[in-house]
């Protein structure tokens, strides 16, 4: 399962995100960054190609940055890393305050530096903190990311946390690869905008695909499609994120080597109409 990103880039649909390579929650422990840098060679080991991460993925000295560049550089070829740029963090360590447009320059200069790379590949404008999407312009913001892009620091542009309205906002600026915003199984609200993704060739990859966050998954109402095939429920819900549009990208992050090795048996796992129905 493959989607060409931004018209150019082959990418397995099934990724990795980064989040919580350096601790299991914003507020949780630090993580053992061997362990991390463990994760992220068996990923690519096992398929991956398309790694999500953002700069204010850490805690304390540990950050998703540095674990992918000491993990994975000299990167290869065919590996396209994601990041994320916006969210500026507050006092108690939370993303919760956000950059203004002349403090973006700087956010994608710093992920440059911390992975070690020449041009990023996508970077997504991550808009409204810990909120939900919608109600503001992000025109000036979006601005400043398409002209890194016609520097050459930035390949592809996407767009984060948005609703429809500022997704069209940023298509009339320039061309948009990709959208992340909350999206699982039990967490449909955005699928008009899946919709028009999928209508624009845009990929759509959802954040906290296995319920985290805010809007858990209620894994007992996946557990007759898993039993049906011999899966988890975790499996199941990525593999539904995977059927239900050919734009999806599951990016299921972990610090697990074990969770990792479940999460990437979900793309053999084909979902019929029966289950698709009985999923809802």
């Amino acid at each position: 399962m493959t989607f060409l990103l931004g018209g150019d880039l082959t990418i397995n649909r099934l990724g990795f995100g980064a989040m919580r390579l350096p601790t299991g929650t914003f507020q949780g422990p630090v993580r053992d960054p061997a362990t991390g840098i463990a994760v992220l060679r068996r990923a690519v080991e096992l398929g991956v190609n398309h790694i999500d991460t953002a700069g204010f993925y850490l805690r304390g000295e540990v950050r998703a940055n540095d674990l992918i560049r000491r993990a994975l550089a000299p990167y290869l070829e065919e590996l396209v890393i994601a990041t994320k740029v916006g969210p500026l963090l507050g006092p108690g360590g939370m993303p919760s305050e956000e950059a203004a447009p002349e403090q973006l320059r700087g956010l994608v200069e710093g992920n440059l530096r911390d992975l070690g790379v020449d041009r990023l590949d996508l970077v997504y404008l991550r808009v409204g903190g810990m909120s939900g999407p919608g109600g503001v312009s992000i025109a000036d913001r979006f601005a400043v990311l398409a002209e890194l892009r016609e520097e050459g620091l930035i390949r592809h542009l996407g767009m984060s946390n948005v609703d429809a309205a500022q997704l069209a906002e940023a298509r009339a600026i320039a061309p948009v690869a990709a959208v992340q915003n909350a999206f699982h199984v039990h967490d449909r609200g955005d699928a008009a905008l899946l919709a028009t993704c999928e209508e624009a060739g845009i990929g759509f990859a959802p954040f906290f695909p296995l319920g985290g966050g805010f809007r858990p998954i209620d894994a007992t109402r996946l557990e007759k499609v898993a039993a049906r095939h011999g899966a988890t429920t975790a499996q199941i819900a990525l593999a539904w994120l995977l059927a239900i549009s050919p734009v999806t990208l599951a990016i299921a992050g972990t610090g697990s080597l074990a969770h990792l090795e479940e999460n990437m048996r979900a793309d053999r796992i084909n979902l019929t109409p029966d289950d698709l129905a009985d999923l809802g």
